[in-house]
């Protein structure tokens, strides 16, 4: 198995560039602590830094978020918008549902972020098209199988924002290279990306913060 092997950047770099963020004492980083403590993949920190700055750039009103988990990005994003922005976030895990609700609630933040429940397969397409802003942090084997509802929703010149794109590193191996269980949440990322690179429709730039990052605005 070959992820967790290869480093995107190296160790010393990441810890530098972490030892520069400013710590925050909000509810958003203690739902991040809790997540991590109970083995939750959450954003990273720098992942979390480049998430604020497209928010401040763009300053979207209108969000959709597939994947919530314990709901720390949902409502770490909420506080980053103007008054009036929503998020619209979707988990298909109830034991993540429960949880996330409650930090909603805790966070003070119902009347911003609305959590829908189930498969996004069943549920992107009863949504309808015009956000400013979609952050895909879901399943990773069903990025390619998301996108074209995703596309349809974007509004234009909206940014999509995936993560954990590069998979621990192991993404620049062959696939025969990759343990058997892993190979198709592989060759579908690899699909995915080649689909956001060679789009008509979409301008994405690939970066190697956190797990690794994928910036596309729709043209």
């Amino acid at each position: 198995m070959f992820r967790g092997i290869f480093m995107i950047v190296d160790e010393r770099m990441t810890a530098y560039v972490r030892s520069l963020e400013r710590e925050d004492g909000g509810i958003a980083a203690v739902i991040g602590r809790e997540a991590r403590a109970d083995g939750v993949p959450v954003i990273k920190p720098e992942t979390a830094a480049l998430l604020k700055v497209l928010l401040m750039i763009r300053q979207p009103v209108n969000i959709l978020e597939v994947g919530t988990a314990t709901a720390y990005s949902a409502i770490f994003m909420s506080s980053c918008l103007k008054p009036g922005a929503h998020i619209t976030t979707i988990e298909n895990y109830q034991k993540r549902i429960q949880t996330a609700r409650s930090n909603i609630k805790r966070a003070g933040r119902e009347d911003c972020i609305t959590l829908l429940e189930g498969d996004a397969m069943d549920i992107l397409p009863g949504l309808e098209p015009g956000y400013d802003l979609i952050f895909m942090d879901a399943a990773k084997g069903q990025y390619i199988n998301f996108l074209p509802e995703v596309r349809r929703l974007l509004a234009p010149s909206g940014v999509l924002v995936s993560d954990n794109v590069l998979q621990d590193g192991s993404i620049v191996m062959p696939r025969c290279a990759v343990t058997r269980r892993d190979r198709t949440i592989h060759s579908r990322m690899r699909e995915y990306l080649w689909e956001l690179k060679h789009s008509d429709d979409l301008e994405t730039s690939l970066l190697t913060t956190g797990d690794g990052v994928a910036v596309s605005v729709k043209c």
